[in-house]
């Protein structure tokens, strides 16, 4: 198997963006499927493959997959033959990007790996099968019980047919699947902090392979074709943490000029270079970051020590023919100019993890994301060990990434229906957010989104109310904030639970509108407007109620795009722009009463 890149590869992007290696191929496309409803099959042997292609990474729910498979699916298999890569003095990884729910791998009939998370990514080293010189059989068991309401499913129905707010399943392969070939030593895993104080990043890098000859990194970091700085280091371990410091101009036009914000997206492009002590180069690996900080300070948020109003859209990343995957990476650029054109931001991503590429784009166009963990909706033990679990390592995987701004564990106490009442779900809550700002200090984190605040950086509202001179009466001005926390329920829900309540947190109405339009009958919104002239009407009224708010420190409008049955978003589903987008942005960015 060559190195060079196919259609499928140039289709969907390269996958892991923020360490990329040139030795790597695309495994998305056709691959052996058969559904296994009942999950009578065990292991590879006794599948009976009845000749049905899948198009990977798409779910076998959509169309886009050819297999448009709709009902319960607690089963399914995958084979795809692979061509031998002679790993060389290296290694050979199988990367699987997400796999709903529970994987099971096996290579020519051999278990190689085993992963539970439908959101996360794995791997496998299936370096001694590729090493024997001849084709390689893989399969794959996806186990995804479709009424299992302890795991993190998001918005995955568990009804056969879509209701209300919840959504076809996504079962099996849901994003790339790719082969990766690495050197004897290799950089692993990368990790970047940046610090304005310091003026300087916090590099955390981790090493693979054979690390017994002495090994040096040598860190290259460039602002366009400035070169920023050129360091080296020598590798003691299996793992290095460094701070790369850089000259500080001191005077805020040169400053900002490196920094990276929504109106000033700047990158840094880093080359991380493993080499022997005589000069041998053993990896080379390519990455980004950006000078970028956030916080609260008071009542509002801040980005790069200025105080930053948030103007967001909810996004349930949903696409008509392929579900939760997008079509081609150019669907996820497409949704990040669009939200930008629109006078978003930043998105607040609903109930699902998105690819890597998603968050890539954001990173590079420049868009705020808030990351908020899929709910699972029953609470026990085993629903509390397993979103923790994935919760752990959703934060791994993505806080490297410029645009992610706030974490969000729960939402609307979905999985934690008795905070006020049960100290167990309180407990639960509080425990995510602290461990959350124990693995991440450097982000907000709001513990419980939308009511029944316990735990929190910023206290999230969500209220559906259509009136727009409702809206600006019960949030008129700072001093009803304490009657707000203590006596407004516009969920139906209090929205900080008693003795939480801190009446200096940046409060934001983080969902709001949902306003239906669309000549389809059955579809769903929580108010509704027939023609594109009076969803800009309303739009423009409702947005401008909140911008007249003194109290917020941003909003979240709902939503992006319909998604499925429900028909509440700007765009229609194909991104159409149900009003046009000028006048979207015009009524968006409103105007500033602050």
């Amino acid at each position: 198997m060559s190195d060079s890149r196919s259609s499928t590869d140039a289709l969907h992007g390269y996958p892991r963006p923020q360490l990329r290696r040139d030795s790597w191929r695309s495994l998305d496309g056709p691959w052996e499927f058969v559904a296994d409803p009942q999950a009578r099959w065990r292991t590879p042997p006794d599948v009976t493959w009845a000749g049905r292609t899948i198009v990977v990474p798409f779910a076998p729910e959509t169309r886009a997959s050819g297999i448009h498979e709709t009902g319960f699916l607690a089963r399914c298999w995958y084979r795809r033959t692979l061509e031998p890569w002679d790993p060389g003095d290296g290694r050979v990884f199988l990367h699987f990007g997400a796999v709903d729910y529970r994987a099971t791998v096996w290579v020519d009939d051999r278990p190689v790996a085993r992963h539970e998370g439908g959101y996360t990514p794995f791997e496998c080293d299936i370096t001694e099968a590729m090493r024997a010189g001849r084709p390689v059989t893989v399969v794959v068991r996806a186990d995804d019980d479709p009424l299992d309401l302890a795991k993190p499913r998001g918005k995955q129905d568990w009804l056969l047919e879509p209701h209300s707010i919840w959504y076809p399943r996504t079962t099996g392969i849901w994003q790339s699947v790719w082969l990766e070939r690495v050197p004897r030593a290799w950089v692993q895993r990368l990790r970047w902090t940046p610090s304005l104080v310091a003026w300087d990043l916090h590099l955390e890098c981790w090493f693979g392979g054979d690390l017994s000859e002495p090994l040096q990194l040598e860190v290259t970091i460039m602002s366009g074709e400035r070169l920023l700085a050129r360091d080296c280091y020598e590798v003691t371990g299996d793992e290095l943490s460094r701070r790369i410091a850089f000259s500080d101009p001191g005077i805020d036009d040169s400053r900002n000029a490196l920094l990276w914000s929504p109106e000033s997206p700047h990158l840094l492009d880093v080359t991380l270079e493993l080499r022997t002590v005589a000069g041998e180069r053993v990896d080379v690996v390519e990455s980004y970051t950006a000078l970028r900080e956030v916080a609260v300070s008071a009542d509002r948020f801040v980005l790069n020590g200025r105080p930053y109003y948030l103007r967001l859209v909810l996004d349930q990343g949903y696409w008509p023919d392929s579900g939760s995957t997008a079509p081609d990476d150019a669907a996820l650029q497409r949704d990040v100019e669009l939200a930008r054109a629109m006078g978003f931001n930043g998105v607040r991503k609903h109930q699902k993890i998105e690819a890597p590429r998603y968050l890539y784009w954001a990173d590079r166009l420049g868009l705020l994301v808030w990351e908020e963990m899929p709910s699972a909706y029953r609470f026990t033990s085993v629903s509390v060990e397993r979103l923790t679990r994935e919760w752990l390592d959703v934060l791994a995987r993505d806080r490297s990434h410029p645009c992610i701004v706030a974490w969000v564990p729960f939402n609307e106490s979905w999985g934690v229906p008795n905070l006020p009442d049960n100290p167990s779900h309180r407990h639960y809550v509080q425990a995510l957010y602290h461990l959350t700002r124990t693995i991440d200090p450097h982000r907000p984190v709001i513990g419980n989104d939308g009511w029944e605040s316990s735990a929190t950086d910023l206290v999230g509202i969500h209220d559906y109310d259509a009136d727009p001179q409702r809206l600006r009466a019960r949030y008129h001005s700072d001093d009803i904030v304490p009657r707000l926390f203590r006596k407004e329920r516009p969920g139906g829900r209090v929205l900080v639970l008693e003795g939480h309540a801190n009446l200096d947190h940046p409060i934001v109405l983080s969902e709001f509108g949902g306003i239906a339009c669309s000549a389809e009958q059955r579809t769903w919104g929580y108010s509704r407007c027939d023609t594109g002239e009076a969803l800009q009407a309303r739009y423009a009224e409702l947005v401008q109620a909140v911008h007249d708010s003194r109290i917020f420190a941003g909003f979240c409008y709902t939503q992006f795009a319909d998604t499925y049955q429900e028909a509440n978003g700007l765009l229609s589903a194909d991104r159409t722009p149900k009003f046009p987008l000028d006048d979207i942005q015009r009524a968006t960015r409103g105007v500033s009463r602050r």
